[in-house]
């Protein structure tokens, strides 16, 4: 049963249809042979009482009447007064129809009667039309392998239909979206096993979408309430950074706290867009202002913030939101808070590159190993979730500096 289970569905009906055309093959076969030799005994057994019958009502008119002696027919009399020309090897015999039972005289069939003139023994030898039994057999046999090998091609072509359903079914499986939504299966396969499993598929995507309904409000819920603490440490920290009587050490402990809150922020924001699979909308984009904004709002916090300069012309086709969440993620990572230094962002066509350069420290960057790649190394953290879905593709190239590849189709001719 393990075996048959983890045969592909096709070669199953395959084996099924031969086994199925070797069974009726052999039940033919059988009914043949048992049809043929019944045949065969009735038609000897009333050949030899014809021929008993007749001799006794002849050899009653004609006692001294010769019975047969041909190649085909023998006939044997014991008269009433014990006279017997029958021979040893069937004097013994009862009443009844026999046949030879050794294989060198197979054919040889023995009629013995009991009548008014005595007893009767008439031979029939049939040994040579017992080899057209043979030729029969012989025949039967290849009518079976015959059988046997039309059914299985016959299951193989046939299967083709069978599976084709099964494989259009699995087609459409293969092509739902990762995203839950309604489907209709059931109405385009027949009601029958197959119909039973696709309308499983159909409630099970429809509980899918229920899920992830609930889902959506649960995380649109949590948004709200995690935005609302998050706000107001930020708020309380702005307040007091605005402050007069506010000491040197306590405003850099007050930047850090804003620093972080925003940086928390902006990671609820990729957590929940995520979770909730919002499709970004991209639109056009002026380069220079989307780097700006990206660097502006990730200094917001830092008094000291480096000076940046910007290489950028044209425009991007891309999602304004994660395109910014991401850009102040990655610059926070090469950005080293309270170190003086200067920050280089340059757009080569689908490149963009970015450096933090500390004084006294060479601008070019150290090519940093394979496994620093931004979509695998950091292929678990949030941003590089956010840049897998983007299309995003980044490496870092030094201690402070990346290197990203953004998709061809947000090039803007």
């Amino acid at each position: 049963m393990t075996f048959a289970a983890n045969l592909p569905l096709r070669r199953r009906v395959l084996i099924a249809c031969t086994v199925l055309g070797l069974m009726l093959s052999l039940m033919f076969a059988a009914a043949v042979v048992y049809t043929a030799d019944r045949y065969e005994a009735i038609l000897i057994e009333e050949v030899l009482r014809g021929q008993a019958e007749d001799y006794s009502l002849r050899l009653v008119a004609d006692p001294a009447l010769p019975l047969p002696q041909t190649h085909r027919l023998s006939g044997y009399r014991r008269d009433l007064s014990g006279r017997s020309d029958i021979p040893v090897v069937y004097a013994g015999l009862s009443p009844g129809f026999h046949e030879s039972e050794s294989e060198d005289v197979d054919g040889i069939h023995v009629g013995v009667f009991d009548t008014d003139v005595g007893r009767l023994v008439f031979v029939m030898d049939l040994r040579d039309i017992e080899q057209l039994e043979q030729a029969l057999a012989w025949f039967l046999a290849g009518m079976v392998v015959f059988g046997t090998a039309l059914a299985g091609w016959l299951g193989w072509v046939f299967s083709a239909g069978t599976v084709a359903p099964v494989a259009r079914l699995a087609k459409a499986v293969d092509a739902l979206p990762t995203q839950p939504q309604p489907t209709a299966l059931a109405e385009s396969v027949s009601h029958d096993e197959l119909g039973r499993l696709a309308s499983a598929i159909d409630r099970y995507q429809a509980r899918l979408v229920e899920a992830d309904a609930n889902e959506r409000i649960f995380f649109a819920d949590a948004s709200h309430e995690l935005r609302t603490p998050v706000a107001v440490v930020r708020g309380t920290a702005e307040v007091l950074l605005d402050g007069s009587q506010t000491d040197a050490g306590t405003r850099l402990r007050l930047r850090r706290l804003d620093r972080g809150m925003q940086e928390l922020t902006d990671l609820l924001d990729v957590l929940l867009g995520l979770a909730r699979r919002r499709e970004p909308v991209p639109e056009v984009l002026d380069a220079r202002e989307l780097l700006q904004e990206a660097v502006s709002a990730s200094a917001a916090a830092d008094a000291q913030a480096p000076p940046v300069s910007i290489d950028a012309a044209g425009s991007l086709r891309l999602p304004r939101h994660e395109s910014l969440l991401l850009l102040r993620g990655l610059i926070r990572r090469i950005l080293p808070p309270e170190e003086p230094g200067r920050l280089a962002m340059r757009l080569d066509g689908a490149e963009l590159s970015l450096a933090f350069v500390g004084e006294g420290a060479r601008p070019a960057p150290v090519a940093a190993p394979p496994s620093q790649r931004g979509d695998r190394g950091y292929a678990l953290t949030l941003t590089g979730r956010l840049a897998e879905r983007l299309g995003w593709h980044w490496e870092q190239t030094g201690e402070r500096a990346l290197s990203i590849r953004l998709p061809q189709d947000a090039m803007v001719a």
